[in-house]
């Protein structure tokens, strides 16, 4: 999936909704457990019910390694629904994957050639030949970790080199790689005041935003500060979508929380 054609799925449906299929085995509805598949089934009904609402999908591995090899298969059937199903949707490997060049390149086959993702997460901290592997594909996008929404983030990511934050020399460093263009951000909501300085590094890349939900960021905010030309945003909400409920409405209690999201949405939108 092409920048244009995201940026056309974000007109068309008046959305930057991506919605984080963070499935755990133990939290989602008691019944689904009759299901062959109770992941899959789960994924299954809360894309349908979400699809005219979100442009995208970020399925976090870590939930679906923890369940291994059913667990895998899980994911795959998830990835070969939307591609089949919905191929308009952009989707994300929330894998946060990064090592040296001849390992990064395995797994950047492993989800971009043998699952077909759109896109996965990459941790920047081994360097441009641990990046780079996953830029060769051209048609594929890498999402790289920039200011995380966690806690944690202010242990390395702010902290301050040659006068420079490291996020900051992260996405400097970043734009001089081969197939740049080909990058995009993880920014946490929570964050939102840094994303000013954000824009004037990387003005025109996209950037993936977790953190507005159940984390607390405020959609509004990273509106203020994010939005570029293009919209330039997806932002991400997991488990306040898709844990609106454990009963047998879950589904479409998952609707009224996505619907929310896309109304705001819609509203900034229009106000541009």
């Amino acid at each position: 999936m092409t920048t244009q054609q995201l940026v056309s799925e974000i007109n068309r449906k008046k959305s930057f909704l991506c919605i984080g299929l963070d499935s755990d085995i133990n939290k989602i509805p008691q019944h689904l457990l009759r299901e062959e598949d109770p992941i899959f089934s789960f994924n299954k009904a809360i894309i349908d019910a979400t699809q005219h609402l979100a442009v995208a999908y970020k399925p976090n591995t870590a939930f679906y390694e923890a369940e291994g090899l059913a667990g895998w298969t899980s994911l795959q059937k998830t990835i070969e629904y939307l591609n089949d199903r919905y191929p308009e949707v952009f989707t994300i490997a929330d894998a946060k994957r990064g090592d040296i060049g001849n390992t990064s390149s395995m797994y950047a086959k492993a989800f971009f050639e043998n699952l077909g993702f759109d896109s996965v997460t990459v941790a920047p901290y081994m360097g441009k030949d641990s990046v780079e592997p996953f830029l060769e594909f051209h048609d594929r996008h890498t999402i790289l970790l920039a200011l995380t929404s966690n806690p944690g983030a202010f242990d390395f990511q702010t902290k301050s080199l040659d006068e420079l934050e490291l996020y900051k020399r992260v996405l400097e460093t970043s734009k001089t790689w081969k197939n740049a263009q080909n990058l995009m951000y993880v920014v946490g909501a929570t964050k939102a005041s840094f994303l000013a300085d954000i824009r004037k590094i990387v003005p025109d890349s996209f950037l993936l935003v977790p953190g507005v939900g159940a984390q607390g960021g405020s959609l509004l905010e990273v509106c203020e500060y994010g939005l570029n030309e293009t919209v330039g945003l997806l932002i991400n909400a997991s488990r306040s979508i898709i844990y609106a409920s454990d009963g047998k409405d879950f589904a479409s209690a998952a609707t009224s929380q996505a619907a929310a999201l896309q109304l705001e949405m819609e509203q900034v939108l229009n106000a541009r």
